[in-house]
């Protein structure tokens, strides 16, 4: 090659930026790509109020999916649930997360990204407030699956709506709505008991209409409010099928879905290995340690996200102390450190979290963030639910508790074998 031209392969897509029109990838199929020109973020003076719209909807993604977990012993007594029903009701939201994540691409390909969102807010809302007037266990399970599928289908919305609105900071913007992603954890199982029950009679029907009102409050504003840039417009003839044949599709899902076995398993399996230990006395302790470390996480990688989201290092450093502090659980000699060590794992795998959301962005030509994205999506959230399953079977396996922590250690070598995605060749700047 000479005068810094490049030969083209026609298997491999290659952004070009300043162009407008569709590359051939492969047989028959094009990308369209959008000139740098379209790439229009949002004005300065509406730029804080975007970054609320983000941070609220980050919220919505987890407020009414942990609405649950709180009142279980109410629905025990009022809907009969047996152990399996509640592990059958725990496991719907995830696997809604892994299917309905292209439907979602399919919505923004066909509305556009805010009432894509719009859509995805408004379906959360109504199936969270259709729980409270379910009559049995069939009902909730289904009224269950509509609210799973509506954070299903805003999960992918964010990735391209952080690229357009965003597209010079999009480790900053991505890290605000992870924050309120793990606020919204945080807010929904910390003041259910003590809160919100109390304030409407202990009825869990009521505590569900509350939880509704967060996401029907966003789906308003974003309708109503949000910035309309040109990349947040609908696309004619936009593709909404991930290229499974891209092999940057299942490197960010490994790597999205390493860090979601990571913080699911650990969850699952973390008070049986206390109590197996003997040290029944550490499941709050270990679990608090676990998930309240990652807001801290969270509103450090607000500051950081943007300069470290295409550094390998970073994946390698959080990997390899993720893996230290999965043995440090481990091998733990005191329950101290049980504590101690799954602090610092949730601190960890939220800074990988934050960094991987980000990643689809910062790889792909803005119209292809929502088939990407919810190519990562299907891949990781499928990833997090074999692995749960594998943790508990080797567990009865082997009977040794510490085997059900296998896969996840491995999850973080994978991390830490995959960094290099954080700069691959497909990147804008590397293409041009």
């Amino acid at each position: 090659m000479s005068g810094g031209t490049r030969a083209h392969d026609p298997e491999k897509w290659e952004p070009v930026f300043g162009q407008d029109h569709a590359q051939t990838i492969g047989p028959n199929i094009a990308v369209t790509v959008s000139p740098a020109s379209e790439i229009c973020p949002v004005p300065s003076e509406r730029g804080a109020f975007a970054l609320l719209l983000l941070w609220l909807s980050g919220v919505c993604l987890r407020v009414t999916v942990l609405a649950i977990p709180p009142v279980i012993p109410l629905l025990h007594r009022d809907l009969n649930l047996s152990e399996t029903d509640i592990g059958w009701l725990s496991s719907l939201p995830p696997m809604l997360f892994a299917l309905a994540a292209i439907p979602g691409a399919v919505l923004i390909a066909r509305l556009g990204i805010v009432p894509a969102l719009f859509v995805g807010l408004l379906l959360n809302a109504i199936g969270s407030i259709a729980r409270a007037a379910l009559p049995n266990a069939a009902m909730l399970y289904a009224t269950t699956i509509v609210m799973a599928a509506g954070v299903a289908i805003m999960q992918p919305a964010l990735p391209p709506l952080v690229r357009a609105w965003f597209p010079r900071r999009i480790g900053f913007a991505t890290a605000v709505y992870t924050n309120g992603l793990l606020a919204g954890e945080t807010i929904a199982v910390a003041l259910t008991i003590p809160l919100v029950l109390p304030l409407v009679d202990n009825s869990w029907r009521l505590s569900f209409v509350v939880w509704s009102i967060p996401a029907f409050a966003t789906a308003l504003l974003i309708i109503a409010c949000a910035p309309r840039t040109q990349g947040t417009n609908a696309t004619a003839g936009r593709l909404w099928w991930p290229d499974w044949r891209r092999p940057l599709i299942w490197r960010l899902g490994a790597i999205l879905g390493s860090v979601n076995s990571m913080y699911f398993v650990t969850n699952a399996f973390l008070p049986d290995f206390v109590t197996a230990a003997g040290r029944a006395d550490l499941i709050s302790s270990a679990l608090t340690a676990e998930n309240f470390c990652q807001l801290p996480a969270s509103l450090i990688m607000i500051a950081v996200a943007q300069r470290l989201v295409k550094q390998p290092w970073a994946y390698i450093a959080a990997g390899a102390l993720a893996l230290i502090s999965l043995v440090g659980i481990m091998m733990a000699a005191s329950g101290a450190w049980i504590v101690f060590w799954s602090g610092v794992l949730g601190f960890v795998t939220t800074a990988i979290l934050v960094l991987g959301l980000a990643l689809p962005s910062v790889l792909s030509a803005p119209d292809d963030v929502p088939r990407t994205s919810a190519g990562m999506f299907t891949i990781s959230y499928t990833i997090a639910m074999v692995l749960s399953v594998a943790g508990g079977w080797l567990w009865d396996f082997t009977h040794s508790p510490i085997a059900s922590f296998v896969p996840v250690a491995l999850c973080a070598v994978v991390v830490m074998a995959l960094a290099s995605t954080a700069n691959h060749p497909e990147h804008p700047e590397n293409a041009a």
